[in-house]
């Protein structure tokens, strides 16, 4: 006879090993601090699935160190499901031998050692996945027989407080609760009344007090001290000739000074353009520092998250017409639901990468770099199952099909912004991307690409705009590539008579045929000059982390 509830079974001899092993150090479901070791060797088995929180920000790092120093002869062959690579510690597992397999999402902090790990066989990739894919993936065919996460607070019935960053938690944990895994949480505080219930206590099955609350990294505070006049030019650009073209109502930024320039112009130079109440104004998007002049001028109404920003607490309970806040005050995020967002519900994406080539492919995976691309597929793609109309999508979709005799669709806005030349002189624009280089050293079925080039609609550099629907050929695409590729060795290889005609057809549009003034682009622009300038804006309520505080 077939035996129906193995994972049940499995589950019940975990738990009654941690009862035997753990005796009075455990209470209910509260280990103390000093017994994770002996929980994790009752609970997890060599070979298990293990969804190990580490998100853009919020780290159950307590419990990654104690995963690292875990003997490699009793706990061995893990297959560590993760969405970022953030600590040291969440590659030591594979360093050590305690983990072999992982499936991931971005490893930007890590990127480097993740291929060195490659390279010399300790550490196996199943696949680099977008947010929303891996979160799927953990419902479907790779849910997580133990996981580990991080929250604010617990009650001793296992109850979780997340506070504002929520991010991936309830994914992980339903995926694993209801699949009759091991939920295991490490808190700040375990308290007798939470602020509110964001996890119910019968998902959880242990609570584990950190002794230092858990890491949380400001990873979208951007100082704008450091934005440079042409990332101001290259701002005007979109807003003049994107934003304001198709009428942008709904958006997600990438992170980044660039996008940061966009966001601090808006109560300035979009304000003089008359765009008020006209773009820009519903956000999927964390809350960046920057955005606050723009949510005080009333330009940006709304804002749903995907995590928080340290730093931001007050301004947001002081905000709840534009964040998402609960009524205790704080806000809730949610990764999985921001992903789904900025993919059906967003216009448009706006973001930055490190290598394009000539068809528009782009990629943040570099040699000796396997970054990673967290949720830019996402945000960076056209949701082919997008049926509700908006002027910007439906007029991006006439362009892209103008003079095809096809059924009338919308299309999503995937702007790439990049510099011609990165750090070091690198340039941005390439014959060929690294990933293909990339995927022959690792062993990957495809090329690790972050933003296919079809998805893509328009180019912005220094150089101006190249609009790639209106292009017609796989002949005009490269060329209108080459013609905002500067300087390059790409840029250097046009056909200058066919991109004069292309430019001449609006497919190619420097600032000049903008009518944007380059003596103009400067940081007198911007709504704030340096992280003071936002502390005000924001009538004191933002309070930047200590390492942005230079007065």
């Amino acid at each position: 006879m077939k035996v129906w509830n193995t994972l049940q079974v499995n589950r019940a001899a975990r738990l009654a090993r941690v009862g035997a092993l753990l005796g009075s150090g455990l209470q209910g479901k509260v280990v103390d601090a000093g017994r994770v070791d002996d929980l994790l060797y009752a609970a997890l088995e060599s070979g298990d699935r293990v969804c190990l929180e580490g998100n853009n920000q919020k780290q159950a790092d307590f419990l990654a160190r104690a995963l690292a120093n875990l003997d490699p002869a009793r706990i061995h062959d893990l297959h560590m499901l993760q969405s970022v690579l953030a600590l040291p510690e969440h590659l030591d597992v594979f360093e050590r031998g305690v983990a072999a397999k992982l499936d991931f999402s971005f490893s930007g902090p890590q990127a480097g050692r993740v291929a060195k790990l490659v390279s010399t066989g300790q550490l196996h990739i199943g696949a680099i996945h977008t947010y929303l894919e891996l979160f799927g993936r953990y419902m479907m065919d790779l849910p997580p027989r133990v996981c580990l996460v991080a929250a604010e607070a617990a009650d001793r019935h296992g109850n979780l407080y997340t506070g504002p960053n929520t991010e991936d938690t309830p994914a992980i944990v339903e995926a694993t609760a209801f699949k009759n895994g091991i939920v295991i949480v490490q808190v700040n505080n375990i308290v007798d009344t939470l602020p509110r219930v964001d996890i119910p206590g019968d998902w959880v099955d242990f609570v584990v007090q950190s002794p230092q609350p858990y890491y949380i990294e400001p990873l979208f505070t951007r100082d704008p001290a450091q934005i440079s006049d042409i990332q101001v030019l290259m701002a005007m650009m979109a807003i003049k000739g994107i934003y304001a073209e198709y009428a942008v109502e709904r958006l997600n930024h990438g992170i980044g000074f660039d996008t940061a320039a966009i966001e601090l112009l808006l109560p300035t130079y979009a304000a003089q353009l008359g765009l008020k109440g006209k773009i820009a104004r519903h956000w999927a998007l964390n809350p960046h520092p920057a955005l606050i002049p723009a949510i005080e001028a009333g330009f940006a109404e709304s804002v749903y998250s995907f995590g928080s920003e340290l730093g931001m607490e007050d301004y947001i309970r002081a905000r709840p017409d534009v964040f998402s806040v609960g009524p205790d005050g704080s806000m809730r995020s949610n990764r999985a639901m921001c992903q789904a967002a900025g993919h059906y519900a967003c216009d448009m994406f706006i973001g930055s990468t490190l290598q394009i080539d000539l068809q528009g492919n782009s990629s943040t995976a570099t040699l000796g770099r396997i970054a990673g691309f967290g949720g830019a597929p996402n945000m960076g793609a056209d949701a082919r199952g997008r049926r509700h109309a908006s002027p910007a999508w439906l007029k991006a979709g006439r362009e892209a099909r103008a003079g095809i005799d096809t059924i009338p669709r919308g299309q999503k806005l995937v702007v790439q912004i990049v510099e011609t030349f990165r750090e070091h002189m690198q340039p941005a624009f390439v014959d060929k991307l690294d990933a293909w280089e990339l995927a022959e050293q690792a062993g990957f079925d495809i090329p690790p690409v972050m933003i296919y080039g079809d998805d893509v609609t328009h180019i912005l550099t220094e150089e101006g705009i190249a609009n790639l629907l209106l292009c017609r050929s796989p002949q005009e695409r490269e060329q209108a590539i080459r013609g905002v590729a500067g300087y390059t060795p790409v840029g250097l290889a046009r056909d200058k008579p066919m991109v004069e005609a292309l430019r001449a057809r609006g497919v190619i549009r420097r600032a000049e045929d903008l009518g944007i003034d380059k003596r103009l682009a400067t940081r007198d622009l911007l709504a704030a000059k340096n992280m003071k300038d936002l502390v005000r804006a924001s009538g004191g309520l933002y309070a930047p982390p200590k390492r942005f505080r230079n007065w």
